[in-house]
């Protein structure tokens, strides 16, 4: 049989400050331009999980959507929707919040989650333009 890739999109707004600790104001703005402001900027975010496998004989999934869903919301959704990523979120402390670091941390947190199928892919619009995926080949 070959693998089927199911898909589930959401959307959150959040705000976020990119700033490395370690590094001089004048060394943050050089590296994350007006992303350092002092009080942050948001930005409307879709979030794409991927879950790949073989369609169940009994049900023809190889997730159900709903539960998928579920497991998005309850675990990254509710936490992120209209938080500073930066302060609001605990399985964010200490990250700097870039859309990389982003997907990566939402990874860790979905991929013991779910139990159907195999956590393929975390993507993340944070622009129009601009996209980040994880996946999990490593």
């Amino acid at each position: 049989m070959k693998t089927v890739y199911v898909t589930r999109r959401e959307s959150f707004s959040a705000s976020h400050r990119l700033f490395n600790p370690a590094l001089s104001d004048d060394e943050n703005i050089r590296l994350f331009d007006k992303c350092a402001s002092p009080n942050g900027h948001g930005h409307n975010y879709e979030l794409e999980v991927t879950v790949a496998g073989e369609p169940g004989r009994e049900t023809g999934y190889v997730i159900d959507l709903k539960k998928l869903k579920q497991i998005i919301r309850g675990e990254i959704i509710s936490k992120v929707d209209h938080k500073h990523l930066n302060y609001d979120v605990e399985f964010l402390r200490g990250i700097n919040p870039t859309a990389e670091n982003l997907v990566v941390a939402f990874w860790h947190v979905l991929a013991s989650k779910i139990s159907e199928g195999r956590l393929y892919s975390v993507r993340l619009r944070e622009t129009e333009n601009n996209v980040v995926e994880c996946r999990g080949e490593e």
